[in-house]
């Protein structure tokens, strides 16, 4: 089976707005790809976890031709064999803008047959439906603005020299006592895979183990600034490289990007069960 790559789609080139419904238009990705290229085992995959977006720039007619506006909140399982390619859904999203729906669930429920359907195609069975909520104008007042709680790494008056992911500068002291803490930095950049435009984040790492050298983990968030990768396997590598470096036993990374084209994605990757953060967005969002 041959699978779809990056190239194919419609990143980095001139794109026809469409604004009548296209679900076609809907780009999946596997995400086994680059699993395979960090040496994740996949059966079964060492994490949980979801891929968390919010898309600001929905609208659609309502039966008498007035539009409507709502921003939607999207939660992918991270079990999902496929991705969706950003531009993609932002071009998918656009597809509505002259359409006619009956009300709101009408466009929330096809927003969840759809992205359901690209999630887990290929698959044999759809084991999570993609969740969607929709924010109505209403609402907007209310959705805070909130940073990542934890212990900021920027404080750290470090040297920095590497530029493209180095892991060896992870490291752990494995003669101490286990501690529980958790950190951030708002140092987080990366490209895109295809384009090579900057992609800006906040991430937040929270673990249990032994002490992870905080010098050494910032340089190491700083060393992703020229790496050409997707949002989603930015944070899937993070995980797994300080899960297999540092050793903690319990561990969830967390990153907010900020928008493009009126998306932004959020990959949320833990090793033990717990509630799904909060749809909270950065001031940088």
């Amino acid at each position: 089976m041959t699978h779809p790559t990056p190239e194919q789609s419609q990143l980095g080139k001139t794109s026809a707005y469409v604004d009548q419904y296209d679900r076609s238009l809907l780009f999946p990705l596997p995400r086994a790809t680059k699993r395979d290229e960090i040496g994740l085992p996949q059966r079964p995959l060492p994490f949980m976890g979801a891929d968390l977006w919010m898309g600001y720039e929905l609208s659609w007619l309502n039966p008498r031709g007035k539009p409507q506006v709502a921003i939607a909140q999207f939660t992918m399982p991270a079990e999902t064999p496929n991705l969706v390619e950003s531009k993609s859904f932002k071009l998918y999203l656009n597809s509505f803008n002259n359409t006619v729906f009956e009300d709101a669930d009408a466009v929330r429920h096809t927003l969840r047959t759809d992205l359901t359907e690209a999630a887990w195609r290929g698959a044999p069975v759809v084991q999570a439906s993609v969740g969607v909520k929709l924010l109505s104008p209403e609402q907007f007042d209310a959705q805070p603005i909130q940073e990542l709680d934890g212990l900021n790494l920027d404080r750290l008056d470090i040297e920095c020299t590497r530029y493209t992911p180095a892991p060896e500068l992870l490291t752990a002291v494995f003669d101490e006592q286990p501690v529980e803490e958790t950190l951030t930095s708002r140092l987080l950049k990366s490209n895109c895979l295809v384009t090579g435009q900057p992609d800006w984040g906040s991430v937040q790492i929270s673990y249990v183990g032994p002490p992870i050298n905080q010098e050494g983990l910032l340089q190491y968030l700083v060393s992703f600034r020229n790496h050409n990768e997707f949002h989603e396997q930015c944070v899937e590598r993070i995980w797994w490289d300080i899960w297999t470096r540092c050793k903690p036993t319990k561990l969830t990374v967390y990153a907010r990007y900020t928008r493009r084209g009126g998306l932004d994605i959020s990959p949320w990757r833990t090793s033990h069960p717990q509630a799904l953060p909060p749809h909270v967005r950065t001031a940088r969002q």
